[in-house]
């Protein structure tokens, strides 16, 4: 990042996410202010549109792009000479793939810096339905996804776990139709968090998953139960596993193991790829497999188990 001298921000969603509207109000706040030329490039005009002579206001230029094949490193580089930008900014339609995007040979010290995803609450369970791929694509690499028009309705904490399977160290907002930001962190999970033994049923485990990496206050000091199948450490030694599941983040094709560290004397006896019902008490430490802090399970007890009905995990 210390070679980008022309920093890029690609903000990218659904046509009608949001984007147009996100993208005027930032150029417009005090915070993003340069004496410097911004280029916004357009790659989708829906409804909402932006004003040209307002844009200039704030020392910004746009070059509006129709089609993808018009998207090339040499349209890119022509831009670069026609406005010599400090920094550019990029309304994208995800239909021309993000990936692709992010591949494409940039112009001399351009880079991209922060990538952005819109989302309309009210259509995020049809996109996952129906476009689950390229929306996965566009949250795998993102800083941060904010869902708009969020309402009480909605399964918002639902939403928040989709796309932190996909991206865990992605930042998530929620507003609602006044642009107020909402928490869904208190919302709740399908199981009991003030028995004595918090038992997760197959069918949760994902939303165990998900909630555990991120909620310590609530899992710090706690037994769980769970059912898991077992990965060994090379080392025939090792006092732990890890239990986990298969996970699938996009299609067939994108499969996951995803579990935590398991601390148990008797490791050593456990049988790659065995199913067993765990009960563990919860501890969390600083490992390097997590980069960082995560929670390790302290097993008190281990089961042989049968498979689940379904294998992989589901995230809802």
């Amino acid at each position: 990042m210390d070679e980008v001298r022309v920093p890029m921000y690609l903000v990218s969603g659904f046509l009608e996410s949001g984007k147009t509207t996100f993208l005027k109000f930032t150029i417009s706040e005090d915070y993003f202010q340069i004496d410097e030329p911004t280029l916004l490039i357009v790659c989708e005009q829906g409804l909402e549109e932006y004003d040209e002579k307002e844009l200039l206001k704030y020392k910004t230029v746009m070059a509006v792009i129709e089609e993808q094949e018009d998207l090339t490193p040499q349209k890119l580089v022509e831009l670069e000479r026609k406005y010599r930008p400090s920094r550019v900014l990029v309304e994208y339609n995800p239909f021309w793939s993000v990936a692709a995007f992010e591949a494409m040979e940039m112009p001399e010290g351009w880079g991209i810096v922060q990538e952005i995803v819109m989302v309309d609450a009210s259509c995020f369970q049809v996109y996952m339905q129906n476009m689950k791929s390229l929306f996965v694509e566009m949250a795998r690499n993102a800083d941060m996804v904010t869902f708009n028009r969020c309402t009480t309705d909605l399964p918002l904490a639902n939403f928040r776990r989709s796309i932190k399977v996909v991206n865990p160290g992605c930042e998530i907002l929620f507003e609602d139709n006044d642009h107020e930001l909402t928490d869904v962190l208190e919302d709740g999970v399908p199981y009991d968090l003030n028995a004595d033994v918090i038992n997760i049923e197959d069918v949760d485990y994902g939303i165990f998953y998900v909630d555990a990496e991120e909620r310590k206050d609530r899992y710090n000091g706690r037994t769980v139960s769970f059912k898991g199948r077992v990965m060994k450490s090379k080392k025939a030694d090792a006092d732990f596993f890890v239990a986990g599941r298969k996970a699938m983040t996009c299609c067939a094709d994108d499969m996951a193991f995803i579990g935590y560290i398991c601390k148990y004397k008797d490791a050593p006896k456990l049988k790659n790829g065995d199913w067993v019902q765990v009960e563990a008490k919860i501890k969390y430490k600083t490992l390097k497999m997590y980069q960082g802090e995560g929670p390790v399970f302290y097993v008190t007890k281990i089961e042989s188990a049968e498979a689940p009905e379904h294998e992989l995990v589901y995230f809802t």
